[in-house]
């Protein structure tokens, strides 16, 4: 198109073409006759040819007024939709949820399911993340949620709605020892080298199992630190030794390895979603939390 046409010129057009009159035309755009007359004057001199064959009662479209006539319907048509398009983003809920495979795949996952059906327009990023990423992602507005460890040394500004809390086993390949054991102690737990996660992105977890065995007046023979469940537990599986894990992580275990009772074992883990507090109005955030309640209790 050249460059001195402008979209309402064209819509002008096309209603004058489509009422064949220019009279009925005004009306129909709230113009005066003169002042759309004029309007498509200036169409034809941005393009240079004229549009209109105007007779005594009525107009006829020129050959070059056919060719617009089409080409007008079909540009006005995508101008339309993309301002839907625009404006249905703007309007368009994004939600950024991080959290940690080992404790929350599974409520959230149903969460997000039944957010969905209430918001189907909603756009909500899933992302696997360590606690200490998600702490950051909080702290920078990156995240909106983050369904993980209730921390006690929070982000300020951050707010926790407890879910559930997870009991902790020790996870062991099928063939060793310590399988068939109904509980095993802290200090046959100090025995075995003890796959961790790595305790820079996962600090809660480090001072929990280490706390937990000091005090016991056991210290841990640290074999291997790991950056997700997924890795530990490969670990485990290959026998490179045992595992400190939640009973979260009973969904995510291959036959060859088995979750065992700790004896005297750490205090239950609290799982829970951590937002903003100046998000606590949020309505679509609000109704999520709410989802993950339901289906934490649902699933536990």
């Amino acid at each position: 198109m050249l460059a001195g046409m402008e979209l309402r010129q064209l819509r002008y057009f096309v209603t004058v073409a489509e009422e064949g009159n220019i009279s009925r035309a005004a009306q129909k755009v709230f113009l005066t006759q003169p002042a759309l007359s004029l309007q498509i004057k200036a169409l034809e001199e941005a393009i240079g040819q004229p549009l209109l064959d105007r007779q005594a009662h009525s107009i006829r479209l020129t050959p070059a007024g056919q060719t617009l006539l089409q080409e007008a319907r079909e540009l006005l048509r995508h101008a339309d939709l993309t301002i839907e398009r625009v404006r249905a983003m703007g309007d368009r809920i994004r939600l950024r949820v991080g959290y940690a495979p080992s404790l929350a795949t599974d409520i959230l996952s149903v969460a997000v399911e039944a957010f969905t059906h209430k918001h189907p327009t909603a756009r909500v990023e899933m992302l696997d993340l360590s606690t200490n990423e998600m702490r950051t992602g909080l702290e920078n507005c990156e995240l909106d949620l983050a369904v993980s460890i209730e921390t006690k040394h929070d982000v300020k500004g951050v707010e926790w709605k407890p879910l559930l809390r997870a009991p902790w086993h020790l996870a062991v390949n099928e063939h060793h020892a310590l399988c068939s054991r109904t509980k095993v102690t802290p200090i046959e737990v100090a025995r075995e080298p003890l796959l961790v996660f790595c305790q820079r992105d996962y600090p809660e977890y480090w001072s929990i199992v280490t706390g937990w065995l000091r005090q016991h007046r056991q210290r841990p023979k640290i074999a291997g630190e790991y950056d997700g469940i997924h890795s530990l537990l490969a670990g485990v599986q290959s026998g490179l030794g045992v595992g400190i894990v939640t009973s979260r992580s009973a969904n995510l275990i291959s036959r060859r390895v088995r979750l065992t009772t700790l004896s005297k074992a750490p205090n239950p883990l609290c799982i829970a979603a951590g937002f903003r507090g100046e998000r606590a109005t949020d309505k679509p955030l609000g109704v999520l939390i709410e989802e993950l309640r339901l289906a934490a209790n649902y699933i536990t």
